[in-house]
């Protein structure tokens, strides 16, 4: 299976078509409650079903759907994702990797929420230490996961979100909302954080050394919180020909990383100017309002996470 996916644009006649062909085999209807948006999954995959059942809040069967996304698989077919933007919805055709379902559900309800109602989301993580918020946005395979949850560890940090987090402006603060009811995690998570030995044991890996897992059952229910306000971020990079590891940078800098970075997420759907500009504002707005720094993660883990601690976080 290829490592990342392509977005087909289709037009509205197209998503008809092709929800005419695809209704009768769709076994499987479930509705997700993300952040306010109704996001409708009809699939013939039962893997799929149930984790998508642990990984979100249900919504009631009697709101309408704001967004849809259909899962099926075809016998000798391509991999291929298609969205419509009128309407909302994502076709996922051989898609057998969750955690792109997964991301796909939470980039519709971006969609929806940037463009209609202001909301920004960002594909990253939100810790609460002591009443602060601090987010740590990286692109895939610079530790972001693995940071988030040595932070979890600690006295007074508790979890907003691990993957994906919503963002409004409130009383000109950045206020952090989580998007997910569990987290989906990677099997290796403990080979650096030996606390998480027993949630690995009692999880149901897939193919990529994933799985949705409610932490709740290591860290306790009182460490996970529905928002919180952000007062830093943490940028995170891997570039081994770099001698800095942490260096405190302007709002400016980090807009300009982020961008650089194709704003650290790989699950957008629509990448057009005008989506481009809405970002970018945001983004300015956003580090405009916080702390920022950016952490090279070229040493060992357990180094790294001591220099986070210790010359960002100052715990």
């Amino acid at each position: 299976m290829p490592s990342r996916y392509l977005v087909e644009l289709i037009s509205i006649e197209e998503k008809n078509t092709l929800m005419e062909e695809y209704s009768e085999r769709l076994l499987y209807e479930e509705r997700a409650d993300i952040y306010g948006c109704c996001i409708k999954l009809l699939t013939d995959v039962k893997y799929v079903k149930e984790r998508w059942e642990e990984s979100f809040y249900p919504m009631s069967a009697h709101v309408r759907s704001h967004g849809r996304m259909v899962v099926t698989e075809e016998k000798d077919g391509e991999q291929r994702v298609l969205y419509n933007p009128l309407s909302k919805t994502a076709f996922l055709i051989n898609v057998d990797y969750y955690g792109w379902v997964k991301s796909i559900a939470l980039s519709i309800a971006s969609d929806i929420l940037e463009d209609s109602h202001g909301i920004n989301s960002v594909h990253g993580a939100c810790v609460d230490i002591d009443g602060q918020g601090v987010c740590l946005i990286a692109p895939s395979g610079t530790g972001k996961t693995t940071h988030t949850y040595g932070l979890l560890r600690l006295k007074g940090v508790r979890v907003i979100s691990d993957d994906w987090f919503f963002v409004r402006s409130m009383a000109e603060q950045n206020v952090a909302f989580g998007s997910e009811k569990n987290f989906y995690i990677q099997a290796d998570i403990a080979e650096t954080w030996g606390e998480y030995r027993r949630l690995i044991e009692k999880a149901e890996f897939d193919a990529r050394g994933r799985a949705v897992v409610n932490v709740r059952w290591i860290v306790g229910k009182g460490k996970i919180l529905p928002l919180t306000t952000l007062r830093t971020a943490i940028l995170l990079k891997r570039n081994p020909e770099e001698e800095t590891i942490v260096k405190k940078l302007t709002s400016d800098e980090a807009a300009q990383y982020i961008q650089s970075v194709d704003f650290c997420n790989p699950h957008l759907l629509i990448r057009d100017q005008r989506k481009h500009n809405l970002r970018e504002q945001f983004f300015r707005k956003f580090f405009g309002g916080i702390e920022t720094y950016i952490v090279n993660t070229t040493p060992p883990p357990v180094e790294t996470h001591k220099i986070i601690k210790e010359e960002v976080l100052k715990i």
